[in-house]
């Protein structure tokens, strides 16, 4: 029966050493001191709350559970740089599914060049993943709280991809493109960074559109108009849920970004450049909250996010 350091061995063995001055296998990492301050974020995925082993493979899970956090760190624009892993592994948890999680994370971490430095391994009920993940800024962050009257909203990719997913995944469906944006989001690292150039403010869409945009002006204190007639969303999306559905979809792990309006043009060129596919979809102003106006300018109903501790619709 694998113990402990069995099961370190062989998920530290799918990593590269990572490049700090001390990694995995002492009581703390040491990090090489960085030109830039870091920006520091931590996520978890949780099984029957983020996911279920027997919709998404152990790959799946080790790319959702580092994604998560990634995405955190291109809304601030910042370049990932180290992650620790926290695993907690049900009893009898199979070495060959251990592997599948190391393997999905691990192709990630490669993708966007972030070293693992440590974490930890201990048993639990059922199987949860926690991430701490830091990246470099060569810029000021972008937070929450930077909007200004003025500005115009991009969103980026498309929107409510990952709740019909989640959907298609209750009912037995387990193929198509909204199926693989539950699995396996993709963190908009490249876009944080070309945004940080730009943008005033930025977070990250993982409670839905509906919810997040709330956040956006709680924080910088202004109002926001999003025109419903503009969002991004595909052909699937549209027909099965609707703009209201993609604005109260949680896990799409797109970019919500406040962009001053003289930069607004030159931001989109840089975007269609760089291969981002964004869209404006709305603006802000003076005041507080948010409205939706539907293609005739009228006001509609503001559908919910998704809330852990809440009753608000949306899934994460």
């Amino acid at each position: 029966m694998p113990g402990e350091f069995d099961f370190i061995r062989r998920f530290l063995s799918h990593f590269p050493k990572a490049r700090v001055p001390v990694g995995p296998g002492d009581d703390c990492a040491v990090l090489a001191p960085s030109r830039g301050p870091l920006c520091v974020t931590t996520d978890c995925v949780v099984e029957d709350v983020h996911f279920t082993r027997a919709s998404f493979s152990p790959a799946d899970i080790g790319h959702k559970a580092l994604a998560v956090n990634l995405s955190d760190v291109a809304s601030m624009g910042a370049t990932p740089r180290w992650f620790l892993c926290s695993l907690a592994l049900p009893k009898g948890f199979p070495l060959v599914h251990l592997t599948g999680l190391a393997r999905g994370m691990a192709a990630l971490a490669r993708e966007h060049r972030i070293d693992l430095v440590g974490g930890n391994f201990t048993s639990a009920r059922e199987l949860s993943i926690t991430i701490t993940a830091t990246g470099e800024l060569s810029r000021p962050p972008l937070t929450r709280a930077g909007a200004r009257p003025g500005d115009w909203l991009y969103v980026s990719g498309t929107l409510g991809d990952a709740r019909l997913g989640l959907a298609h995944l209750r009912a037995g469906v387990t193929r198509g493109a909204s199926v693989r944006r539950q699995r396996r989001p993709q963190p908009r690292v490249a876009l944080g960074q070309l945004a940080a150039r730009f943008a005033s403010a930025a977070l990250d869409v993982s409670d839905g559109l509906a919810q997040d945009l709330g956040h956006l002006c709680t924080a910088s204190h202004v109002r926001a108009t999003l025109e419903l007639g503009r969002l991004p969303m595909s052909a699937v999306v549209r027909r099965e849920l609707g703009p209201e559905g993609a604005l109260a979809g949680g896990e799409d792990y797109e970019l919500l970004l406040a962009v001053p309006s003289r930069r607004g043009k030159a931001f989109e060129q840089a975007c269609a450049r760089g291969g981002h596919d964004i869209t404006r979809v709305g603006e802000v102003s003076r005041g507080s909250g948010w409205v939706i106006l539907d293609e005739a300018g009228h006001a509609v109903r503001r559908p919910g996010g998704f809330d852990h501790f809440g009753s608000a619709s949306g899934v994460d």
